[in-house]
């Protein structure tokens, strides 16, 4: 690979061996559980709102908790796992066993919730102990691959980010319908197939993420009399808080571009996540009723809608790097955001139950896209004794836009389009166009060359067994 740091100002990562495909594997397997939980709680939350009573227009405001964790939650341990450093926890490590032992407890309580409140109440500790294992995640890419893996090593987050997606999209559907447990209860209390769902999504996300924990290792830092004068100089909460806000008005120019294509991204896939069961309860199966076997069948199958784009989204993250390779990661993204809307804005148009799968399909070349390409441009702009803190800041234009559908959603929900949530979806499905075509904007820095990129997909394999 060319020595791209002469023609650079950019930060560059120091050198790092390459990493076989069983450690690329292990590295990355954490994410299935992370995944799990955050499938669960995206296909079965608003359900579960609605179930305990929640009005239409409240669902958006309930939702709420989600993002503005995220945007506390995020560049905090961000900052902290950066100046973390432990002989054998490592830097990274320790905020993936904390949160998943946190999110893990969540997820047991969340289907017992006795009143919308509590369910409420619990969206925001699940939410934030996702977010404490899943911000150091990303770093990990980052820390421990060269330049020339990265997009492959977000391409193994992805895969495992489809897998447990898949699976726990369809436990509700497959407890009632193989296992005969019911997926209706009486009014006020949440159905059996989603409260075993729920269950098998807690012993999956401890132990998805504690085999990473195990089965990896991390570097230490560059210059350890460094690293420990700069914990030093930025110790305490005043100072660390200063620092958050000098970096923020400091971001490279790269991350800045990308937070734009992000934000109409993620107003899209907002939408979806919210208002999809109750869309197509309306628009496909005629009913708004909770109590409903019409309505609870619609939840389940919208589990296999969500099966669905999170399948096609692990098939699609071992073909991206490819891609890329031949069009460029930016344009790469562009496409995929543009078949992503055009299959949201499709589901309007559908009543028929088992061709809502076609757009979800869609759905997933934009979702796969979204959790890869981002951060494989954004890696190699960023300044790698920071890469944690900059990957929490990143995702204020993650959550930001998640703040701003959720508060504006109920409105146009409720009072526009007088009680018909099909209508998200479609706002959504535009978001993701513009979002496809503001890629136009984004400047790459440090590109790799399209060979390597496909060697890292095709040798990974054979790559040394060097283990760090």
């Amino acid at each position: 690979m060319p020595d791209v740091s002469a023609k650079t100002t950019h930060p560059v990562t120091p050198h790092r061996p390459r990493l076989s495909f069983s450690q690329l594997w292990n590295m990355s397997f954490g994410f299935l559980g992370i995944q799990f939980g955050f499938a669960l709680q995206n296909a079965n939350v608003s359900r579960i709102f609605q179930t305990l009573g929640a009005e239409i227009d409240e669902i958006a405001f309930l939702w709420i908790a989600a993002p503005v964790t995220g945007l506390l939650v995020q560049p905090i341990i961000g900052y902290l796992s950066d100046r973390t450093w432990h002989p054998y926890w490592g830097r990274r490590r320790p905020f993936f066993f904390i949160g998943a032992i946190l999110a893990s407890i969540s997820l047991f309580l969340m289907p017992n919730s006795p009143v919308l409140l509590m369910a409420a109440l619990l969206l925001w500790v699940l939410d934030a102990s996702i977010n404490i294992s899943m911000e150091p995640f990303r770093a990990f890419v980052g820390d421990k691959l060269s330049a020339s893996q990265r997009t492959t090593g977000f391409a193994f987050q992805t895969f495992f980010i489809g897998i447990g997606a898949v699976v726990a999209s369809l436990l509700p559907y497959i407890f009632t319908n193989w296992f005969g447990i019911s997926n209706t209860a009486p009014e006020g209390i949440i159905p059996d197939s989603v409260k075993y769902s729920f269950y098998i999504g807690g012993v999956v996300f401890l132990a998805a993420v504690i085999w990473t924990v195990f089965t990896s290792k991390e570097y230490p830092p560059e210059n350890m009399q460094e690293f420990e004068a700069e914990k030093a100089r930025s110790s305490g909460f005043g100072k660390g808080i200063a620092e958050i806000v000098q970096g923020i008005g400091t971001m490279p120019k790269t991350m800045v571009q990308l937070a734009v294509v992000q934000f109409f991204t993620w107003v899209a896939f907002f939408s979806m996540w919210i208002y999809t069961t109750a869309g197509v309860a309306q628009n496909a199966y005629g009913t708004t009723d909770t109590t409903t076997k019409a309505y609870q069948d619609a939840g389940d199958w919208v589990g296999v809608m969500f099966m669905v784009y999170n399948g096609i989204s692990a098939i699609f993250a071992f073909l991206l790097p490819m891609l890329a390779a031949r069009i460029g990661r930016k344009y790469t993204h562009m496409l995929a955001l543009i078949i992503g809307g055009v299959g949201l804005v499709s589901i309007y148009f559908i009543k028929d139950a088992n061709m809502l799968l076609v757009p979800m399909a869609f759905v997933g070349l934009a979702w796969a896209s979204t959790l890869t390409m981002p951060y494989a441009m954004l890696a190699g702009a960023l300044p790698p004794s920071k890469m944690g803190f900059y990957m929490g800041v990143f995702n204020f234009f993650i959550v930001i836009p998640q703040i701003v559908a959720a508060g504006i959603l109920g409105f146009f929900v409720k009072d526009v389009f007088d009680g018909a949530s099909i209508y998200a979806l479609v706002i959504g499905g535009i978001s993701m166009v513009i979002a496809g075509l503001l890629n136009v904007i984004v400047k790459e820095t440090a590109d790799e060359p399209a060979a390597k990129i496909v060697a890292d997909v095709m040798d990974s394999e054979q790559s040394p067994k060097t283990y760090i």
